[in-house]
């Protein structure tokens, strides 16, 4: 930030302690909170990727519509030290319409079934960012461009890519995937599984990985091969799609 603010006046502050951060997610989501809030929480009132603060209970939150889970949901930044006050109105509310308390491992499950990236993990400064799938976004038109666009557009007029990054689902709903298993086509290593879990709703392990060839990664290109993934030192059947396996429309998300 340093080295991009110039002569600009600006202050940085970290407001880390100042909010705790909690996720209510799932079909039900909108029905629990508006159960707790005066505002409109409607898809007209309220759409998708929609940020404003409400009242719920006695605190005011930033509430944002927007999943990493890949289900209408919303996340809640609360002042810290309303935060328990919030969770406990939250939990009351919630034994009404099958609130059910989640974890890590429940996240990673649901946005693997989704394909979304974690930066750090599936995805970092190594890749580009058409590479990683998410040409969408940046907008190559923003007044004053943005750091990185000259790369961007170089790559995108250099013609279809042949590293990308594709979601991995092992047909057979047996084995398990983690990370750093290779994935080959037609018998010959094309890459590995960047970060994987157990799809409950696909019905097998799901995963994303690197796919690179001399030859363009379209999704043609990846029906035409036969794949698998090598688990424990035996090789699975496994499909591969560049677009998400689960509600590839959002049609979930922006219910």
């Amino acid at each position: 930030m340093k080295r991009h603010f110039g002569d600009a006046h600006a202050f940085v502050a970290d407001m880390t302690s100042a909010y705790a951060q909690l996720n209510v997610q799932g079909p039900r989501s909108r029905e629990l909170l508006q159960r707790l809030t005066s505002a409109d929480l409607s898809n007209q009132a309220f759409p998708y990727r929609a940020a404003r603060e409400l009242d719920l209970g006695f605190a005011r939150v930033l509430c944002i519509r927007i999943t990493y889970l890949g289900e209408l949901g919303y996340e809640l930044y609360i002042p810290t030290e309303q935060a328990v006050h919030v969770y406990d109105r939250i939990a009351e509310a919630g034994e009404q319409v099958g609130l059910v308390h989640a974890g890590l491992k429940a996240l990673a499950s649901l946005r693997m079934e989704k394909g979304y990236r974690d930066y750090g993990h599936d995805i970092d400064n190594t890749d580009t960012v058409l590479e990683a799938g998410l040409g969408f976004a940046v907008d190559l038109k923003k007044p004053g461009g943005f750091i990185g666009k000259e790369a961007v557009l170089a790559q995108k007029a250099a013609g279809p890519l042949k590293k990308r990054l594709v979601q991995v689902l092992v047909t057979d709903p047996e084995p398990l995937m983690f990370h750093a298993e290779i994935v080959r086509r037609n018998g010959v290593a094309k890459g590995y599984v960047r970060a994987a879990s157990y799809g409950h709703t696909l019905g097998g392990a799901v995963g994303l990985a690197m796919i690179e060839d001399d030859q363009p990664i379209t999704q043609a290109y990846l029906d035409d091969g036969t794949w698998e993934v090598e688990i424990a030192d035996k090789r699975w059947p496994c499909r591969l799609s560049l677009r998400p396996m689960y509600d590839p429309e959002m049609a979930q998300i922006k219910a």
